[in-house]
């Protein structure tokens, strides 16, 4: 059965410095998928953030980027949910994953955010039924839990950049497939891509 996904958001920091970091890869997603699609991004005030809205195969999805920082995410998450009346079982939060490689996505349930403060603060917001979607796309761990602040506020190399820009294509594709046929179908090709 395919899922009704209403709304695609995008972690990330606000800010150019922060733009092309490990910790804003959700956003590189969502921004991908707009540009496919040709749509803009328009400065949502209401909504702490940058949105869009596009169609596929006749479905109505809108796109949200919070311009609100990481740790404040679940606010903007939450302003728009609510103002579309968007069920949590309807929203795709698309994030970084240090315990995931470079170059592997995986779509999720939100049984278990790993630490990550986006993720935490969208959980705290939503209330008790925090059942939304997740899309972690991995961005590989520096080896040492002192240095993970450093890493994800970091860029990534050349090699690694090109790895998550192709896993992130694909993941285009497999969210498009979700929408157009199944969750299973979209999953089962997703989960067995490694970029390279």
């Amino acid at each position: 059965m395919t899922s009704p996904i209403q709304l695609i958001v995008g972690l990330s920091n606000p800010g150019a410095i922060y733009t092309s970091t490990r910790h804003n890869i959700g956003a590189w997603y969502v921004k991908f998928l707009a540009k496919r699609y040709d749509v803009s991004f328009k400065k949502n005030r209401k909504f702490f953030g940058y949105t869009a809205r596009l169609h596929i195969d006749n479905k109505h999805l809108r796109l949200l980027i919070p311009t609100t920082f990481m740790n404040n995410s679940g606010k903007s998450v939450l302003a728009m949910a609510n103002f579309y009346h968007i069920q949590n079982e309807e929203i795709l939060v698309a994030h970084d994953d240090l315990n995931l490689p470079v170059g592997i996505a995986k779509f999720k349930n939100n049984e278990n955010y790993g630490g990550h403060n986006g993720l935490k603060n969208i959980n705290i917001n939503l209330g008790k039924k925090r059942n939304f979607h997740r899309l972690s796309i991995g961005i590989g761990h520096p080896g040492d839990r002192n240095k993970v602040v450093e890493f994800v506020l970091g860029q990534p190399l050349k090699e690694e950049k090109q790895k998550i820009i192709n896993v992130i294509n694909e993941a285009t594709l497999c969210t498009e497939l979700w929408l157009k046929h199944t969750y299973l179908e979209a999953i089962n090709r997703l989960h067995n891509f490694k970029a390279i």
